[in-house]
């Protein structure tokens, strides 16, 4: 397999891919007041809008944002946009991120950025298999053609190395965003995220599913980050971000039907049918054990040393590898802490 440590400038590229990877949001940025007093939040999308943003949507919809002093604005992104260095740059002052091992090497390489809250708790990216030749365990993929996007190569060696797997027992290739890999019998096994339900349908019910998260590498997803300077001088803004994200999310919980209704309304564009069907997984990977004990977009310090520990072993890093208080802040988490409990 080619040798993937980033540079600078190799992570944003890499940045930009996970995002079109995955149709999530990359940017929200912060800017000056509106005409109606409120502090106007522009969330630059990276990539097309998906289900993703029903927390968003909602809190928007609801007037969530508005009682913190917010006015939230959400422009869908496309191929060139560059959710990480605008926020570096100071053109926007918060991101969100599709997977936490790209803000700790953003860091590594010298991209002074730091995650603040975690909106899926559990990472939803996942190896896909048919009946007739399953993957349900690492193990089986010993001989197998695997088929991932160029981004995620990494994602499968750390899982190969965390499963005492040799990389010389795997052939690993590249994919696109649709399954025809694997329903042509190329390739064992592919990639993709389990909340996008209608690139799934053409697998079939039968379809054998292995979470990236069942084989040990466990990442959060849909990360939220800003600069260090923003979160030391703007983080009342950050806060109020957070605590009206939470109640947009815990109001997808409580009223599924008519958050999907919003979100459809919004971008008439997607399916219904198929944004029902994947609304209670999303659900799934937002709300968890964690989120009951501690609110909407925890995160812990463990989790982040052992997944930068991870990647170190990996050679991930250019350099130094980063330290936890480097990749990562509770500040946020701490300021809101009553509030993301009250809603989840």
């Amino acid at each position: 397999m080619p040798n993937t440590k980033l540079t600078k400038r190799r992570f944003l590229q890499y940045a930009g891919g996970m995002a079109a990877a995955t149709g999530l949001p990359a940017v929200i940025g912060v800017g000056p007041a509106s005409a109606a007093g409120l502090r106007t939040v522009d969330m630059q999308l990276g990539w097309l809008a998906s289900n993703g943003l029903l927390g968003e949507v909602v809190a928007q919809a609801k007037g969530f944002y508005e009682e913190e002093g917010l006015e939230l604005k959400i422009t869908p992104g496309g191929p060139n946009v560059d959710g990480v260095g605008s926020v570096a740059a100071g053109r926007a002052e918060v991101g969100q991120i599709s997977s936490s091992p790209s803000v700790m090497l953003a860091r590594a390489a010298g991209i002074p950025i730091k995650a603040f809250a975690a909106g899926y708790q559990k990472h939803p990216f996942t190896y896909f298999s048919l009946p007739d030749n399953p993957i349900r365990e690492p193990k089986d993929m010993v001989g197998k053609t695997i088929a991932t996007q160029p981004t995620a190569h990494i994602l499968l060696k750390a899982l190969l190395a965390a499963n005492d797997i040799s990389e010389d027992d795997v052939e690993i290739v590249n994919m696109g965003s649709d399954m025809n890999q694997l329903m042509t019998g190329q390739a064992a096994a592919v990639t993709g995220w389990l909340t996008n339900i209608a690139a799934l349908d053409v697998l079939g019910e039968d379809r054998v599913d292995l979470m990236l998260w069942d084989t040990g590498i466990q990442l959060y997803a849909t990360v939220y980050y800003a600069t260090d300077e923003t979160i030391e001088t703007d983080a009342d803004s950050l806060a109020g971000f957070t605590r009206a994200t939470a109640r947009g999310w815990h109001y997808v919980r409580e009223n599924p039907e008519e958050a999907v209704d919003l979100l459809i309304a919004a971008y008439p564009n997607m399916d219904r049918e198929a944004e029902m069907r994947a609304v209670e997984q999303v659900l799934g990977f937002v709300f968890t054990e964690a989120t009951a004990e501690n609110g909407w977009g925890t995160m812990n310090r463990e989790n982040w040393e052992t997944q930068i520990a991870a990647y170190a072993d990996l050679g991930q890093f250019d350099g130094d590898a980063p330290t936890v208080d480097e990749v990562m802040t509770l500040k946020i988490l701490e300021m809101t802490a009553d509030a993301r409990k009250e809603v989840s």
